[in-house]
């Protein structure tokens, strides 16, 4: 489990494809990262296959690079990090799983004041657990969602210091996302769904 606040910002170092998905080697400032350690990169938990002192590689499974822009990463990429929730740790975000749920695809960027106003596209399974004021995962950062301007639309609002210390301050209109909704939303929409259903004759 994780958070949604961000640790560390990685480079992708190396991407190889093989028969079962895709290997990345990410150079980050962790240190004491081992194998079998869970970490979420731009928002999808991967599981650390080796280390170095300068790197470590994740392999992404054909499932994930369905669901997500894996396919599309490339070397010099940089990439959102954070390692698993320990019991002992602040939950400063909120709970996030770790498991991208789509990709949306930033349409509209304001800067206003002092912070950056982004609209997103996102997939309607997303946009339905999505309310004012609550919580969604954005390339693995945990962000408010500001408002629901337009159908299948949100807004969030993005700080000095999360444009700052995320990669979310390199995105631009057209770019494409990982998103993963809030697991309460979720979980709500799925104990809600049978009632929305006419009753059986």
């Amino acid at each position: 489990m994780f958070t949604g606040i961000i640790t560390a910002v990685g480079t992708v170092t190396a991407v190889r494809q093989s028969e079962d998905g895709l290997q990345l080697s990410i150079s980050s400032s962790y240190d004491g990262t081992e194998p079998g350690e869970s970490i979420a990169v731009d928002g999808a938990c991967l599981t650390v296959e080796t280390v170095t002192a300068e790197e470590f590689t994740v392999h992404v499974i054909r499932t994930s690079l369905d669901r997500t822009r894996f396919a599309e990463f490339r070397r010099g990429q940089r990439v959102n990090l954070e390692r698993a929730l320990r019991a002992q740790d602040r939950l400063g975000g909120h709970i996030v799983q770790g498991h991208v749920d789509g990709v949306g695809r930033v349409v509209a960027i304001a800067e206003r004041d002092d912070a950056r106003i982004v609209d997103i596209e996102v997939p309607p399974e997303i946009r339905a657990v999505s309310i004012p004021l609550g919580s969604i995962a954005v390339d693995g950062v945990s962000l408010t969602v500001n408002a629901l301007p337009a159908p299948g639309l949100i807004q969030v609002s993005l700080i000095p210091f999360t444009l700052q210390h995320t990669t979310l301050g390199d995105r631009l209109e057209g770019d494409r996302v990982h998103l993963e909704g809030d697991i309460v939303g979720k979980y709500i929409a799925a104990l809600v769904e049978p009632w929305k259903r006419p009753p059986s004759p």
